[in-house]
């Protein structure tokens, strides 16, 4: 699996912890008859330390970024798809006029 992943299982479960803490809280102040204005700050950090452990492990996780090679022969496609029965020529795209003369102004 990788360091990558259990960073990112790390953050899953702080955000599980923010919403139960912040769940708690509320009923908390529903006992003392509070009114509820937001979470408190240690939840807002949980969730910032969260978000930040997730997106690295989501940016590190999947591995290298790769560049795309504008004239290789994988990018190519070689031969119509075996089955051709959802290739639809009969559509409304032929009432359209096959030139356009529009210039610019």
């Amino acid at each position: 699996m990788g360091i990558g992943f259990a960073v990112g299982v790390l953050g899953v479960l702080i955000f599980f912890h923010a919403a139960y803490s912040t769940v708690q809280y509320r009923a908390l102040l529903k006992i003392t008859e509070e009114e509820f204005s937001g979470p408190p700050m240690n939840v807002v950090i949980e969730l910032l330390v969260g978000f930040v452990l997730c997106m690295w492990a989501g940016l590190t996780v999947p591995g290298k970024f790769l560049s795309i090679l504008p004239y290789s022969e994988e990018n190519r496609v070689v031969a119509l798809p075996a089955n051709t029965d959802f290739m639809i020529f009969n559509h409304r795209g032929k009432a359209l006029p096959l030139e356009i003369d529009a210039k610019l102004k």
